[in-house]
């Protein structure tokens, strides 16, 4: 394809996350990738290498300031992948700069930040895909018709399970910031806290799971930064992928002392105005809870009158068996069809289709996700209004919608 019909791309965060949706984009004859940015000059060099490998020539630009990469007129879009409590402001930049946008989930660490960045994307007229890409996955956008034409039944429960946050790591001793790294940057809009290997290190084979994500400073936790994607395909089935929960009850285990503190195990019960109830675990507890079916306990389990319907990354499984066999007629509900995400963010780019994950939906689903956190911390009953996006007389859980950031940052 001629480059100037070619959508050009900026990267902004290379860990292992970013690295791999960037490959995704590097396959695509329609993008042309031509700056990368990370704060830690590592990750830079890494991401460069594989871009002008893939292009074989050294024409890749790189960045340590995502701001410096937004200027860049000639920048289309951007992939933001950055760790969680950045994505807020880096989308909202992206926004400003008048650059269509692929966002990581979560939308950020708050409600609030979520709605901020809704509202820029909106202003500004961009597309927004979020990273959400289960909406592109057919089995998943298959249970979800199955539900939403009464194949099993009157829904009652869905089921909800997604790993528990995955580190207990001890408080680290203080250690000096290496040379390749730009940590006050890295902190952005988080508290100072002194460095430590740990604190921000990229996923790596020997240490898996980076332990940011446990760390409530830059992260929900795997309650948000996990359940984020089978929430959204549970709102999906429940039809309520543009309101949420009336009632929110549930309780958390958090660590103590640790400089891990997110949940480790939860379990949340959200009730909708339909008679749905919602109930969100780790997946430990949710494979012992008391409706679970065919020995799941990870993944999406629909529960209905005359049936159920299971739905994770691996498979589909149902009962009765037969439902598995079942074909949509014509005039029954079909769901939006999208089948590869990046690939329909830049077909919405190019106005050949609408994303798959706009931002109307990722916002409704990083608000459920927001709820699931509060009511573990609280553990006592919250009512919501789904209409004004607030709790009902309850002062303290409205206030834990919004947290500070450190100046000079702010939404």
């Amino acid at each position: 394809m001629a480059p100037s019909k070619r959508v050009a791309m900026g990267v902004i965060g290379l860990g292992i996350q970013g690295i791999g949706d960037m490959r995704a984009f590097l396959t695509n004859p329609e993008v042309q990738v031509v700056a990368v940015c990370d704060v830690n000059a590592t990750q830079r060099i890494k991401g460069k290498q594989v871009v002008d490998t893939h292009y074989g020539n050294s024409d890749c630009a790189v960045y340590r300031d995502f701001r410096e990469l937004m200027a860049r007129p000639e920048i289309d879009a951007v992939q933001i992948t950055t760790p969680d409590h950045w994505h807020p402001l880096v989308a909202i930049e992206a926004a400003r700069q008048g650059k269509h946008m692929y966002q990581e989930k979560p939308m950020g660490w708050s409600f609030r930040a979520a709605h901020e960045v809704e509202k820029a994307v909106k202003k500004s007229g961009v597309v927004f895909q979020f990273g959400t890409q289960q909406r592109s996955q057919g089995q998943f956008r298959q249970a979800c018709e199955w539900v939403r034409n009464g194949k099993i039944g009157q829904l009652r429960t869905i089921l909800v399970g997604v790993p528990g946050s995955v580190s207990s790591c001890p408080i680290q001793p203080p250690e000096p910031v290496p040379k390749e790294l730009d940590y006050d940057l890295w902190l952005g809009p988080a508290p100072m806290a002194p460095y430590c290997y740990h604190r921000c290190r990229p996923y790596t084979q020997q240490d898996g799971w980076s332990v940011w994500y446990s760390i409530s400073d830059y992260c929900m936790g795997m309650i948000g930064n996990w359940g984020v994607h089978h929430l959204d395909i549970a709102q999906w089935g429940n039809n309520t992928e543009l309101s949420g929960p009336s009632e929110i009850e549930g309780a958390g285990v958090f660590p103590k002392g640790m400089l891990t503190d997110c949940a480790v195990s939860w379990q949340v019960e959200n009730h909708y105005a339909n008679g749905v109830t919602l109930v969100h675990m780790d997946d430990a507890t949710s494979k012992k809870h008391p409706l679970q079916k065919g020995g799941h306990g990870h993944g999406v389990m629909f529960l209905g009158t005359e049936g159920w319907v299971h739905v994770d990354r691996q498979a589909l499984d149902a009962q009765p068996a037969s439902l598995l066999e079942t074909k949509l007629g014509p005039n029954e509900l079909h769901l939006f069809k999208s089948d590869n995400h990046g690939a329909n963010f830049i077909d919405a780019i190019k106005g050949r289709s609408k994303p798959a994950s706009p931002i109307d939906i990722a916002v409704r689903t990083d608000t459920l996700c927001n709820l699931q956190l509060i009511a573990a911390r609280l553990q006592r009953k919250l009512c919501w209004d789904p209409e004004k996006e607030q709790f009902l007389h309850d002062a303290e859980a409205n206030t834990l919608l919004d947290r500070p950031m450190r100046a000079p940052w702010r939404l």
